[in-house]
Parts: structure tokens; C-alpha cells; sequence
């Protein structure tokens, strides 16, 4: 006799597959003991699951709804065994992780030749792209968001920020001046960069207050990577993030201006899906970022 725990995956097994000899079939069962085994669940709940006909078998409205719950238990059971493993287990298992194109070169990367090193019998997936992806639909297992979060679905492990700022190089600088308020702006020569979801125009706090200032740009190009490298030629100001270009600020390539007018900080997020617990080559990958990011002087 089937326990409850096996009656649930034959019943998924029949809903997802539509007929018994097909979920027989995936569950190594003889098509009787498939039958059987959803007239006992059936029996037991007191509910009709499936619409059966001798062309399709269909589940019914109660069927949907419980199937989504027993979908839910049965992942929940599948991961605290994971869980439990892990414990004296080694992580293996490929990982999709993605984050925005310069922070995933300069800062995800190394981690993840540093995890590759140390698990063996794991392979990651890295797609770097500067927009928002969601996780869930996109099939990634982590994500770095820098900004504010609205995904409430996700998990979330603040490891520092950085600043939207504006750069120029001491060459500019000392040739066309150095700007002390924003509207000074329109006076210069100013590097628009087209990627990823940033507003075009460009935000300044004054007096607690938020605002918007519309540049007119003379350079306009579609990579933060091509901005940083017109701004340290020396042909202008442009917006970048912190991290973007803490080489150059380093060896005096670029500066930043207009600090004082600068937006709050934005925060840097490790997020991942909203699971109660997650399988231990995730978990593995999440703590050794973590742990890399939190200790780089660039984001604290």
C-alpha cells in the first residue's frame, strides 16, 4: 500500500503526463497500481481529481488547485533532503547566475573560478547583461541587482553599495574647469552611456530635494565600458556607478565631480529565488560571494 507521500507523485505524475499509462510509464508502475493508487487518493480526500474519458484524462478544478499545493510539498521534501546532505556532502551541479555586464567581469568572475576551483563536480552558467532579468522565468539560480529591489519574491543578501557619480579625467578637468553646481553642466562636453535601465537624465540632490536635469550630450554611446574609456581620454564628463571604474579612479585616470549633489548610495544585492531552504551548490556559491563582495574595498 502507497503512503500518502507516493499517492501525491502519482497524482502529479498523471496530471503532468494526462493519462495513467504515460505517468505508468514515468514512474516505473504497472498501470493498475497507477489507477489504484488515485482511486485511494481520491477515496481519501473525498474529491474528484481528474475528468477521465477514453481519450484524455484532465484534471478538475480541485485537482488544479491541489496540484499546485502538492507540487509545493513535494519540492519542499525533495530540498530538505538536499539539505540534509549537503551537510557531509560536496556540492555538484551546474548554476546559472547572472549580473550586469562590468560587475560581472570584474566582480562575480573571480568568484566563480574560485568556486569552480574549489567544487570539482560543479559547472556554472554566467550571463552578464546590463537589464533586470527575472530569475524565475529566466531559469537562473542567482542574481546580482544593484539598486533598490521590487521583487518581492526573491531572497535577498545585501554585500555593500556604490554611488551613481559623475567622472572626468584630471586632463579635462584642468582644461575646461572643474563644474562646482550641476547646472553648470550644459557649458560641457558630456558622455551620455545608453545601457542597461538607468533614467537618461541625470539626478541630483539639492536642498533634500530630487532632481531631474536633462543633459544634452555630445557623445552618446551604447556601453558604460566605451563611456569610461572616452572620459579617460579626456573628452569629457560622464555618469557611471562606483565600481565601474575604481581601477581608474585608483591610478588617478578619472575623478569624481559634483560630489556633493550626488543621489544616496545604491545597494548591491546577491538575490535568488524564494526558496525555504536552497539546494547545497547554491547556498555554496551564495556564501563564497557573499564573503568576496563584503570584503572588496570598492563596495564597502
Amino acid at each position: 500500500m502507497l503512503d500518502q507521500i507516493q499517492l501525491m507523485s502519482v497524482f502529479v505524475a498523471v496530471a503532468e503526463e494526462q493519462g495513467f499509462a504515460a505517468a505508468s510509464r514515468r514512474l516505473n508502475m504497472s498501470p493498475p497500481t497507477v489507477t489504484r493508487a488515485i482511486a485511494s487518493l481520491e477515496d481519501r480526500l473525498a474529491v474528484k481529481l481528474f475528468n477521465r474519458t477514453t481519450r484524455y484524462v484532465r484534471v478538475t478544478d480541485a485537482g488544479m488547485r491541489y496540484l499546485d499545493d502538492v507540487k509545493r510539498i513535494l519540492d519542499d521534501i525533495k530540498l530538505a533532503n538536499e539539505a540534509a546532505r549537503g551537510v557531509n556532502a560536496a556540492p555538484q551541479g551546474r548554476i546559472s547566475i547572472t549580473a550586469p555586464v562590468l560587475f560581472g567581469q570584474q566582480y562575480v568572475l573571480p568568484s566563480v573560478l574560485e568556486y569552480l576551483s574549489v567544487h570539482p563536480k560543479t559547472s556554472v552558467n554566467t550571463v552578464f547583461l546590463d537589464r533586470i532579468v527575472n530569475l524565475l522565468e529566466e531559469g537562473y539560480d542567482v542574481g546580482v541587482r544593484i539598486g533598490e529591489l521590487s521583487d518581492s519574491s526573491m531572497r535577498a543578501k545585501k554585500v555593500g553599495s556604490v554611488r551613481l557619480a559623475l567622472v572626468a579625467s584630471p586632463e579635462y578637468l584642468a582644461k575646461n574647469g572643474i563644474p562646482q553646481h550641476f547646472s553648470e553642466l550644459e557649458r560641457h562636453s558630456l558622455i551620455e552611456v545608453q545601457a542597461g535601465s538607468l533614467n537618461p537624465d541625470w539626478k541630483f540632490v539639492e536642498h533634500g530635494k530630487l532632481i531631474n536635469q536633462h543633459v544634452t550630450s555630445r557623445l552618446s554611446v551604447t556601453t558604460n565600458q566605451a563611456g569610461i574609456n572616452a572620459a579617460v581620454a579626456g573628452f569629457g564628463i560622464t555618469r557611471v556607478i562606483s565600481y565601474q571604474v575604481s581601477n581608474e579612479l585608483a591610478s588617478n585616470k578619472l575623478k569624481f565631480v559634483l560630489e556633493y549633489f550626488e543621489q544616496p548610495a545604491l545597494p548591491v544585492n546577491i538575490v535568488h529565488r524564494e526558496d525555504r531552504l536552497s539546494s547545497a551548490k547554491v547556498r555554496s556559491f551564495i556564501d563564497l560571494l557573499a564573503n568576496n563582495l563584503l570584503n572588496h574595498t570598492a563596495l564597502n
